[in-house]
């Protein structure tokens, strides 16, 4: 079952690999993106897609590492306060005497 479920990963990665290479090779074409001020960069379209992707990539990792610093110094406190914190020692157990 177990190699089942890798070649059936591996088929899915392959699928998705030779669907991107399709459409790559599909949109070769020469596209224009116009800026502002009349400037333009011209290249094919599949570059200008994977630019807006990678340009989309980065923006949201950018805008998550407040969230994760603010997140993982609120668990080094955490781990910190817990490493101090004195254990509470468990009473002896009475035997019924």
């Amino acid at each position: 079952m177990k190699q089942f479920l890798k070649l059936l990963q591996w088929t899915l990665n392959a699928a998705v690999f030779f669907t991107l290479f399709a459409f790559a090779l599909n949109n070769q074409h020469e596209a224009k993106v116009y800026f502002f001020f009349g400037t333009q960069w011209r290249s094919p379209m599949v570059l200008i897609v994977l630019t807006a992707f990678a340009l989309g990539l980065v923006v949201g990792v950018l805008g998550m590492m407040p969230r994760w610093w603010r997140q993982k110094q609120a668990s080094k406190s955490v781990q910190a306060n817990t490493a101090t914190a004195p254990h509470p020692e468990q009473p002896e157990a009475s035997h019924g005497t």
